[in-house]
């Protein structure tokens, strides 16, 4: 999509992975992990990347795309700590030179979260063994959350506790464009293993920031690619599917019986194996 403004994005779904795991998910599916999507904002002779995937495979076939984008690529934007929208980007920049990695300062704390050992045993390598890249990834913050591409504005906007703690948007005004990260979801079971305590309330004050940025457009971090990127939908979605959660869970004692009733009403959403981890961690 281009704007008059000379802007454009587009879109890369790196599509679901199996996960290094035997026991299938309840209704029978593998384990796989959720599609990602990693956005292109563009002029008309440089870009910015935000969200990079998480794979060595999955960071050649980003940095393919790219290049074939004929675009000089200046900035790796990272929303959100979880390892798999940045995990690639070690890669790329390798690959391209020059360009400099930039996320807000809480997201930059929960990278480093993720990057280290005892985590990255744990969940990504466990889950993904020998296919997370080992090149150091440096952060770094830029001023008041906000740098230009080819001189119009491109702005990190904190938004707190989403799916995970200190995620972040980018809003691009002048392309009435949000890259929401895991803010917000599209055709995709939603991570909820994160949501207890408080977390949904939290999660939907994250979406009232997003709504008050009157964007037009807004990507997902995890993404049906069948689906439009219409900004009211998407935001309405998410919202509706925290708000069944919140019906559900005290409405079932037990994970299994959570995850058939979510199912039930989002029977469309791709993977389901997302909604069973987060089953498990909200009866754990």
């Amino acid at each position: 999509m281009s704007t008059d403004a000379g802007l454009g994005y587009e879109v890369f779904i790196s599509d679901p992975i199996p996960m290094n795991m035997t026991e299938p998910v309840p209704n029978g599916d593998r384990r796989r992990f959720s599609p990602l999507s990693t956005t292109l904002v563009h002029g008309e002779r440089d870009a910015v990347l935000v969200d990079p995937p998480m794979t060595t495979d999955q960071a050649v076939a980003v940095g393919d795309w790219v290049e074939k984008s004929g675009k000089n690529l200046t900035h790796i934007v990272v929303t959100h700590g979880h390892g798999d929208h940045w995990f690639a980007a070690g890669p790329l920049v390798e690959r391209f030179p020059g360009t400099k990695v930039v996320a807000g300062a809480g997201t930059i704390e929960q990278m480093k979260f993720h990057a280290s050992a005892e985590v990255r045993a744990a969940v990504w390598d466990k889950g993904f063994p020998g296919q997370i890249p080992t090149i150091p990834v440096h952060a770094e913050t830029v001023p008041d959350n906000r740098f230009q591409l080819e001189g119009h504005d491109l702005v990190i906007v904190e938004v707190g506790h989403s799916d995970t703690d200190d995620t972040s948007v980018l809003h691009v005004p002048d392309l009435e464009l949000v890259v929401a990260g895991d803010v917000i979801y599209n055709g995709v079971h939603q991570h909820l293993g994160e949501s207890a305590n408080g977390g949904r309330d939290l999660w939907q004050s994250a979406i009232d920031i997003v709504e008050g940025l009157q964007a037009r457009w807004i990507v997902a971090g995890h993404k049906n690619k069948a689906l439009d990127d219409e900004a009211h939908r998407t935001i309405d979605e998410t919202r509706g599917y925290l708000r069944a959660t919140d019906e559900l869970f005290p409405a079932h004692d037990n994970a299994l019986d959570f995850f058939n009733a979510m199912l039930n009403r989002y029977p469309e959403r791709l993977n389901p194996g997302a909604l069973w981890s987060g089953a498990l961690a909200l009866y754990k």
